[in-house]
């Protein structure tokens, strides 16, 4: 097996999933330090309206991309099932209809962004005070949608054949550079939150260029040499019927989220601050959960192909046998630290108020680990399978009862009772891909033949 591959279908799983899961957390922790670093260095050197602006836009960053992010994930599933049955031409063929869909999409999607920013925002009832920031930060970062649209197009090709180490180190590199130019943009040349969003395009630019120039290199050996021009429409077809499912979950969660961020506007720009922040190291620390997820839904597309129903099943025990005591050690470390990490995004001395709401979402958060971890192995292996209709009526599930019990609790607990709605969400969200699970139905839902 070439070494820019990992086959799955053979060995221990638990050391597959690790040794496959250990890059790619330490490629999505840095991939985060984008808007991390974005959102310290704005929070502590323009200020915490400033952090409130940036943070106003993400939910809706999000939606806008998550059609092309689903359809990614979507393509990547049978990408994954293509090379665990050894069929590459199908693979291949795979890899050129997501190329085409997704230059269409970036260029949709970065229109849209453009033009409907400031009729976004005021729907999301962003105060007046910093709604120009805000609407500065997001046309740039849809400016340069397509950098990151295609760095994931990119990545999800490679970690579909078992390479989570290429995406690492690309994305080491550019968030380094993003670091320096967020220094640079913001701090030497006063350029505010507009900085920042150039500095993440031109960061995200540098990982999907080195990515690219690495899959020309390596693409003999990863079975990916004479790729069709053209997009075979049956291909185009069954990434839409496999994304799509994933890529409206996607959406639909967004506008829960949006929903919700709209809630916590109207508690003021401290709470925005705060909520900003603290969703930020919610973010870095939850990509350990996300890692080993994402890697059991990689073990299991390649064992779905390669017709391995027992080590599919031997991979979730293993799983959830690693993932319970790695959540309820996240969940000690954050309820210890959270002061102290908080203070990287937020000046203590200047923000009180977005400090204290800060840390009573990262305590509520941090209990919910066990439950989002859980929730996330059970997901994450249906989707491997091709089973994502289940998993989108989970993911529904799940937004529906953490946007109505953040209006219910809201009126109770005030705006603690957004942060407790979060952990209750995940829960809820649990039930449906368990049962589906042990139904055995998505044994089925092969989608190589």
């Amino acid at each position: 097996m070439p070494k820019q591959t990992l086959s799955m279908t053979e060995g221990t799983p638990i050391k597959l999933i690790l040794r496959f899961a250990v890059p790619m957390l330490i490629g999505n922790i840095f991939q985060q330090m984008y808007n991390f670093a974005d959102s310290a260095i704005v929070g502590r050197y323009i200020g915490g309206d400033a952090l409130a602006a940036v943070g106003a836009t993400s939910q809706i960053n999000m939606f806008l991309i998550a059609v092309a992010y689903g359809l990614t994930n979507g393509a990547g599933i049978i990408i994954a099932q293509c090379f665990g049955a050894g069929k590459y031409a199908q693979m291949r063929k795979t890899v050129t209809a997501m190329a085409w869909v997704l230059i269409v999409l970036s260029v949709a999607i970065t229109a849209a962004g453009i033009c409907f920013a400031y009729p976004i925002l005021r729907l999301l009832k962003v105060p007046e005070s910093i709604i120009a920031d805000s609407a500065g930060y997001m046309r740039v970062i849809f400016g340069g949608c397509f950098t990151i649209i295609a760095y994931n197009g990119f990545s999800a090709v490679l970690r579909s054949l078992g390479n989570s180490r290429t995406p690492l180190y690309m994305i080491i590199i550019s968030s380094i550079i993003n670091i320096g130019l967020d220094l640079l943009f913001v701090v030497v040349f006063k350029m505010g939150v507009i900085g920042a969003g150039l500095a993440t395009n031109i960061a995200q630019l540098i990982s999907a260029a080195l990515c690219f120039v690495y899959i020309i290199r390596y693409r003999e050996s990863m079975q990916l040499s004479g790729l069709p021009k053209r997009a075979d429409k049956r291909v185009v077809k069954g990434i839409f019927r496999t994304g799509l499912p994933a890529a409206m979950q996607s959406c639909f969660i967004s506008l829960g989220g949006m929903s919700v961020q709209g809630l916590i506007n109207t508690f003021g720009t401290a709470a925005m601050a705060a909520y900003t922040a603290s969703s930020k190291i919610d973010s870095l620390t939850i990509q350990i959960i996300i890692s080993i997820a994402m890697s059991l839904s990689v073990f299991s597309g390649q064992n779905m192909g390669a017709g391995k129903i027992e080590r599919i099943h031997t991979g979730l025990r293993q799983t959830l046998a690693l993932m319970v005591p790695v959540c309820a050690v996240l969940a000690v470390l954050l309820l210890i630290f959270k002061r102290s990490v908080i203070s990287i995004l937020l000046d203590p001395a200047t923000e009180t108020e977005a400090v204290e709401i800060a840390c009573k979402y990262l305590s509520v958060i941090g209990i919910g680990y066990v439950i989002a971890g859980i929730m996330q192995s059970y997901q994450n292996l249906l989707r491997g399978t091709g089973d994502v209709n289940v998993c989108v009526a989970a993911g529904m599930a799940e937004l529906t009862v953490r946007v109505a019990a953040s209006y219910l609790f809201v009126r109770i607990f005030g705006l603690d009772g957004i942060w407790y709605a979060i952990p209750f969400s995940w829960g809820c969200g649990c039930i449906i891909p368990v049962i589906r699970y042990y139904s055995g139905r998505w044994k089925g839902k092969g989608l190589v033949e």
